[in-house]
């Protein structure tokens, strides 16, 4: 039933972010240049920015969420995330490297630099983050994201302001928006979207048994190396095409597992289910209230999350029982 609730829910707030904006409208205009394409004004702005931008916003939750569920379930790490785990940086960075090095400025171009990116920074960061004593424990995780990201944030800033027509394609996307996305973008996206979304469901169950432990998972038949392959396949397909198409949008992918887990307790199976719904529907109504909070300038969503998101991962951190893992 909640999980029904909360498709209501995500529904409802894809019509208003249809309907909301510098030229708000109705639910009679709405529906009408939906079905009754006349070519008017009102027309064109639900079907070539509006209806592109919350699609884009529903894909780009999805991937952001599962791609938490899967870090957080595959490293037993409450810390982890896309944003927090550096994986959006580097997919940022590869995507500003592919603009000013290669006048790449096509998301058909630059979303196979953005995936590279992904990998790379998953890779470092992990390896990063197990050096020492204790293995990659989630506080060191963390911090080797933070690190990390903020070296590779400050390269890629500065290549962005090197290079004008760089930076002029860069500074809107690099904070996290949904403004620019068309529907050619979304079809480009969308294959890779939905494969590491099958990836990681179709792994839900065996991060059950993982959070028991490589052996413990093992005995109960859980293919540990399959699963951990699977899983970061999904993370760098999911990742790599949400910051493609919207830029970096900050801690969805950390917050949004974490609420789930809360509703419907440890089961990945309807984490997953639950991020499905959930982290789409925060990407909207962040989009929406960055939409309205400063008329008739607008925030951008990944600066709206960034906001919403800073005090929560503070909280994690405070935990004393994230503190002792």
């Amino acid at each position: 039933m909640g999980i029904i609730v909360g498709i209501l829910v995500l529904a409802a707030a894809s019509v208003v972010s249809i309907m909301v904006g510098n030229h708000p409208l109705n639910l009679d205009e709405a529906v009408s240049a939906l079905t009754q394409y006349t070519g008017s004004d009102t027309d064109r702005v639900v079907r070539y920015i509006r209806v592109p931008r919350t699609l884009t916003g529903i894909l780009a939750g999805i991937a952001l969420g599962l791609a938490g569920a899967v870090m957080q379930g595959l490293t037993r790490n409450p810390l982890a995330g896309p944003g927090i785990l550096g994986i959006n940086a580097g997919a940022a960075f590869a995507v500003v490297v592919a603009m000013s090095a290669f006048g790449i400025t096509a998301l058909t171009g630059y979303i196979w630099f953005a995936f590279l990116g992904a990998a790379v920074a998953a890779v470092f960061v992990y390896m990063l983050g197990s050096l020492g004593y204790g293995g990659a424990t989630p506080v060191k995780l963390a911090l080797a994201g933070a690190a990390f990201g903020a070296l590779i944030g400050s390269l890629t800033t500065a290549i962005s302001l090197l290079d004008r027509a760089t930076f002029n394609e860069f500074r809107f996307w690099v904070v996290g928006s949904l403004g620019r996305a068309d529907i050619e973008s979304l079809l480009t996206v969308s294959p890779f979207i939905a494969i590491g979304a099958l990836a990681a469901v179709g792994v839900s169950r065996a991060l059950n048994s993982i959070a028991l432990g490589d052996d413990m998972a093992r005995s109960l038949g859980a293919r540990v190396v399959a699963v951990r392959i699977t899983c970061a396949i999904a993370v760098i397909l999911l990742a790599g095409a949400a910051t493609a198409i919207a830029g970096p949008i900050a801690f969805i992918g950390l917050v949004v597992p974490h609420i789930a887990r809360a509703l419907v307790g440890p089961d990945y199976r309807w984490i997953m289910a639950w991020c499905v719904v959930l982290a789409p529907t925060l990407v909207l109504l962040a989009d929406v209230l960055g939409r309205i909070a400063t008329q008739p300038h607008e925030l951008q969503v990944g600066i709206v999350t960034a906001l919403a998101g800073a005090p929560f991962f503070l909280y994690l951190v405070r935990n004393r029982k994230v503190a002792k893992l």
